[in-house]
């Protein structure tokens, strides 16, 4: 006897539609990449902690700033070249201290970090935006 493969589970709206085999027609590869990605975006929602949440909304604005700032570089010009890189520099730098708290205080990584409280996390993300943001303002001048 063939071992059964787990089924995902299906709507009541698609299993009532035709039961013809999923990779009967072209559009059929599109739906499983729409299913993927909303069962993707559902389990992110119901199994990720608020306090993730935030940071990943947070380094989401970062990278729209850096592409508004690098967009108006392209369009307008960069001609106070040092306040460019110091401002793309401070939302590149700020991503990157923030994708370290991330991982940091995530649950998942608990095992990873038991030295590492939440509050020296955030106190070594404190230090470093202020270090950083110190350093490209100075760079401007």
């Amino acid at each position: 006897m063939a071992p059964k493969t787990r089924q995902p589970a299906q709507s009541t709206a698609s299993a009532s539609s035709t039961s013809a085999p999923a990779r009967s027609n072209k559009s059929s590869g599109s739906l499983d990449a729409q299913d993927i990605v909303q069962s993707v975006w559902s389990n992110y929602l119901k199994k990720t902690p608020q306090r993730v949440k935030l940071l990943d909304s947070f380094m989401a604005f970062l990278v729209v700033v850096g592409a508004l700032q690098f967009l108006y570089c392209l369009i307008v010009g960069n001609f106070p070249f040092n306040a460019f890189l110091s401002g793309f520099s401070a939302t590149v730098g700020q991503f990157v201290l923030t994708a370290s708290l991330r991982i940091q205080t995530n649950p998942e990584n608990k095992a990873d970090f038991e030295s590492i409280s939440h509050e020296r996390a955030f106190a070594d993300f404190v230090l470093g935006s202020l270090l950083l943001h110190f350093f490209c303002i100075n760079f401007i001048n």
